[in-house]
């Protein structure tokens, strides 16, 4: 299985540096033959659990389970996908693209959800009711900006391929990547509608390619995900082809992004591009800055690692420790640590209290776990189960019922549960966050796992391919964007 593995990694590899027009097509049917022939190798890592009733009774919700919200409100699909009982909305075809497992983000106030959608070449725009999760989105431009307008969207540049989104602490701006156009964007959010509205000129688009109304960057060739310092001074970019981070210092009045020259303004694998040198950063993925400031983290699923970094708080700039500890693999690597279930690593989770990260990943369906020691910003990976959980057994982690290609993970506000988002089946997994190890539990029975029939899990849906998922800051609400379904779901969260 390992030999099938590596080689589905290095098809995958080639069709992204080859930029073809239909690279995100022809990924998603090898990863998904590729996890199918994983699985039946695995002999059954799923189990064989029987479908079972979905009118039988839920016990009673424990903190952190969630449930579908009903009728039309628990799902939102583009309009080119019209399904029976969810509501039909614009620029959602394509929502959570593979390439990009942070493309939901909830605005800090809790008013709106933003959407990045590469086949609609645009970022869906909702509005939250607060009080019951429900989302809808306006007519007209407040409701979705695209690439040349299109779809009735308020019209943007160096939005071909959107795959990541994130809202600065302040409220003010929505940072957003674009694969395709290997670009950072940079729009300001109406506080009262959440609408978008990129700044003019250069400054409103950052990128690699030669676009018209756009600006150079350095480190964002393959730009595939976006994040922002807590006190909102800094936003980095991970670059999948450039297997690099960007690194922008912001405007906290106006919110537009400037970069550094030399090697303060990127880090990547070898120095490329006049950046800082980085080791094991192949293909980076996944961002997550502490809340402390002091360090970023970065999965890179070309090296099956997860990236220490070290923020400088005066300039931003990042450096890689030159010990073992700057990198944790999945397979020996010089100058590297060796880390568990990490092959394809491809997402980031930190907890509030900063002393957990949770890193999911595609090849080794599972999600590994570090601790954090928060004085030195070093991690550590236990053995045994409170390591990591998978799907398979037998590789010495705790369970993970459907954890088939993992690709999203997200921590709840007070930091008491984890929830992660699979490709196959397209599923949600619940799990408790327990001590201060960080290892994590998956909730029993039907809470702990949301799919179709077929896993005894409770029912959700449409959620074919799941990608990215993202917590209500007030931890009232759940949202998952599924790429094959083009759709947005939403969950209530049992809070107490």
């Amino acid at each position: 299985m390992g030999l099938a593995v590596g080689c589905i990694c290095r098809w995958v590899r080639r069709q992204i540096v080859g930029n073809s027009t239909n690279a995100l097509t022809r990924i998603w049917s090898v990863l998904a033959v590729g996890l199918v022939v994983a699985a039946v190798v695995a002999s059954g890592a799923l189990g064989a659990a029987a479908p079972i009733s979905h009118r039988s009774r839920l016990p009673k919700a424990s903190l952190g389970a969630i449930t579908q919200l009903s009728a039309a409100n628990g799902c939102l699909v583009d309009r080119s996908s019209r399904r029976r009982g969810c509501t039909t909305v614009r620029a959602l075809k394509g929502a959570g693209p593979i390439i990009g497992s942070e493309a939901i983000t909830v605005s800090p106030d809790g008013s709106n959800v933003y959407v990045a959608s590469s086949s609609s070449n645009a970022i869906a725009v909702f509005k939250r009711n607060r009080r019951t999760g429900k989302l809808t989105q306006a007519s007209g431009t407040a409701g979705c900006i695209a690439a040349g307008g299109a779809d009735g969207c308020a019209r943007g540049r160096g939005l071909a391929g959107p795959n990541s989104v994130a809202v600065s602490a302040d409220g003010k701006n929505l940072y957003a990547t674009s694969f395709r156009s290997s670009s950072v964007d940079t729009f300001t959010r109406d506080p009262s509608t959440g609408a978008l509205t990129q700044a003019k000129g250069s400054t409103g688009c950052l990128t690699a390619k030669a676009i018209p109304g756009c600006a150079s960057a350095r480190g964002l060739n393959g730009a595939d995900v976006v994040a922002l310092s807590d006190d909102g001074r800094n936003v980095y970019v991970g670059a999948f082809r450039g297997s690099a981070v960007a690194v922008f210092s912001r405007s906290t009045s106006v919110g537009t992004l400037t970069q550094s020259s030399g090697t303060g303004g990127c880090i990547s694998e070898g120095g490329a591009d006049g950046c800082a040198t980085a080791r094991a950063m192949s293909s980076v993925e996944g961002l997550a800055v502490t809340g402390d400031g002091k360090n970023m983290y970065a999965a890179a699923p070309g090296s099956g690692a997860l990236d220490v970094l070290a923020r400088d708080p005066s300039t931003g700039a990042l450096t890689q420790p030159a010990d073992d500890g700057g990198c944790f693999v999945n397979s020996a690597t010089t100058g590297c640590t060796l880390g568990r279930q990490l092959d394809g690593a491809d997402a980031v989770a930190i907890s509030p209290d900063d002393r957990g990260v949770y890193v999911p990943t595609l090849l080794s369906s599972s999600i590994a776990i570090f601790t954090r020691t928060p004085s030195t910003g070093q991690l550590a990976q236990a053995s045994g189960t409170t390591g990591c959980v998978a799907n398979a057994k037998g590789v010495g982690c705790a369970r993970g019922r459907t954890l088939r290609g993992a690709e999203g993970v997200a921590v709840s506000p007070e930091g008491t549960t984890v929830y992660a988002v699979s490709l196959m089946p397209g599923s949600i997994d619940v799990f408790d966050r327990t001590g201060p190890t960080a290892a994590l539990t998956e909730k029993r029975g039907r809470q702990g796992c949301l799919t179709d029939p077929r896993f005894n899990c409770a029912r959700a849906q449409p959620l074919r391919t799941a990608t990215s998922v993202a917590v209500s800051p007030d931890g009232k609400n759940v949202y998952v964007v599924a790429f094959k379904s083009n759709a947005l779901d939403a969950f209530k969260r049992q809070t107490k």
